[in-house]
């Protein structure tokens, strides 16, 4: 498709739909291509730990999980409601989860290693319970999923963090908001 092709195929597209494109997907998506040609160069730094300077709560409670989910996750903050719910259905789906969550941040104190991919890579040879623990850690915050079908836990649905990285310009899917169709007409404040 030439230049003039896609000027025009984006001058047809309604208003609402061409101003979609937010600073802050264009950041992401400037910051992904560059960490990708780092990658394809070979030049890329070790990774920090995340909140380096900071020493997890001791033990395995729910301070200590909130510490390891802002390190996997990257976040600073979390919904608190979502996080106890969070914490409950994963303790009650594995009676070693405190125990893993204290193994972990003790773990990645040593070794460093976010994101949570690098992490779950690195834990998989030699201590694949603990890989799995990061897993379901990071299922619950971004699927809203404890457990494995056909006994998965529903915790959330529209606070998943799946939905973030395009809450500027996608609704939650969920059922038809309106009438049939009614994305295709002019709103009335246009």
């Amino acid at each position: 498709m030439t230049d003039a092709e896609m000027r025009n195929a984006r001058a047809r597209l309604p208003r609402a739909v061409r101003a979609t494109h937010s600073a802050s997907r264009r950041a992401w998506l400037a910051g992904a291509c560059a960490s990708a040609a780092a990658l394809a160069a070979g030049s890329v730094a070790p990774l920090a730990p995340a909140y380096a300077d900071t020493l997890p709560p001791a033990g395995g409670g729910f301070d200590a999980f909130i510490a390891l989910s802002q390190k996997l996750t990257g976040r600073t903050r979390f919904d608190p409601v979502l996080g106890k719910r969070a914490y409950e259905a994963l303790s009650n789906a594995d009676n070693r989860f405190t125990q893993n969550v204290a193994t972990l941040n003790s773990w990645l104190l040593t070794h460093g290693g976010v994101p949570s991919d690098t992490v779950i890579a690195a834990l998989q040879a030699d201590t694949p319970a603990l890989a799995a623990t990061v897993t379901a850690i990071v299922r619950a915050w971004y699927l809203g999923l404890v457990g494995e079908p056909p006994h998965a836990r529903v915790i959330a649905y529209e606070s998943a963090l799946m939905f973030d990285p395009v809450k500027d310009v996608l609704t939650v899917p969920s059922y038809c908001r309106d009438i049939p169709f009614y994305w295709s007409q002019k709103p009335t404040n246009a």
